[in-house]
């Protein structure tokens, strides 16, 4: 690894005062928590992610992908080396039916797009926090859907920098599972099967999408989403009354209130974890490994999780 300062002269070199040295991940995460990046990098153009890779290769020091900061954890430690944001946000149709996004783009500005445009079949994602990138690397899901179901082709870019094409069957998608989750490629763009449809009639279904999301989920408050996978079949047996589902295990362990530090379990839905304004990483860590525990404790069941730990604890 260069020093820091032949680092830090290189990135400002490539990419100007965009890089910020021991910039504040704060205000990029949804959780509202966390400690700085060495450097931080907001991109303007798809190359860029290009070049970012390419570079942090060549000067030996990590690289981390941000999209829109949501389903993430930051550590109160920091994330060392360069953070890149994905900002770049290209939208266009490639046919009738296909719709290509880039990474940057955030999954509600994709939503609104192919609305206007009377395209239907993502008009259920509205109000889905996030990126079309942090999307596809989890497979986001909502009301028993995959996006990963939508996808017919991703743009990929290797570690090496090279850029590549892959189709949906290649990304081996399942429930919070894809390719990119274990390897080091970083999704570029995306493209979207969709249909035609009555802008107004996919209005109202967006809008319908997002009053359940209002109903059922904390969203006036700083939270990452759903922070555990809800189990499969084969973690185990449960009551018959008691679906399998992290949130309503979770409940039935008797944990929504509960409290570390300025972190709490929402009372609207067990499956998120709220900042109520001052929870450190820490509080919101340990709350987590807390319902973790006592729902192996009640249940015999292993939560895992759906939030990503990014940089020191």
């Amino acid at each position: 690894m260069e020093s820091q300062g032949l680092v830090n002269a290189r990135l400002k070199e490539l990419f100007g005062t965009r890089v910020r040295d021991g910039a504040s991940l704060v205000p990029f995460t949804t959780f509202r928590t966390g400690g700085p990046a060495d450097w931080l990098l907001q991109t303007d153009r798809p190359d860029e992610l290009v070049t970012a890779i390419r570079e942090t290769a060549a000067l030996g020091i990590p690289l981390t992908i941000l999209g829109g900061g949501s389903n993430v954890l930051v550590g109160d430690g920091g994330v060392r080396g360069l953070v890149v944001r994905l900002r770049h946000g290209r939208l266009h149709a490639t046919g009738p039916d296909r719709v290509r996004a880039d990474a940057g783009v955030t999954l509600n500005g994709l939503v609104r797009w192919t609305i206007r445009r009377g395209m239907a079949g993502l008009e259920s994602w509205a109000g889905t926090p996030g990126t079309v990138g942090g999307a596809i690397h989890g497979n986001a899901h909502f009301d028993g859907r995959l996006v990963g179901d939508m996808v017919t082709a991703v743009g990929l870019v290797d570690e090496a920098g090279t850029r590549i094409e892959v189709s949906a069957d290649e990304m081996a998608f399942d429930y919070d599972e894809s390719r990119v989750k274990h390897t080091s490629e970083v999704v570029s763009w995306v493209e979207f099967a969709v249909r035609s449809g009555d802008p107004a009639v996919l209005r109202l279904a967006a809008r319908d999408s997002l009053a359940f999301r209002k109903r059922t989920q904390p969203l006036d408050r700083a939270s990452a989403g759903c922070v555990f996978q809800n189990p499969r079949a084969d973690d185990g047996p449960l009551p018959d009354d008691v679906p399998r589902s992290a949130g309503a295990l979770i409940d039935r362990a008797g944990l929504k209130g509960s409290r570390q530090g300025g972190a709490v379990v929402s009372t609207v839905h067990g499956n998120f974890i709220v900042n109520e304004g001052t929870a450190r990483a820490a509080d919101i860590r340990a709350l987590l490994e807390r319902c973790r525990r006592e729902v192996a404790r009640r249940f015999g069941i292993q939560l895992r999780l759906e939030l990503v730990y990014l940089g020191e604890f």
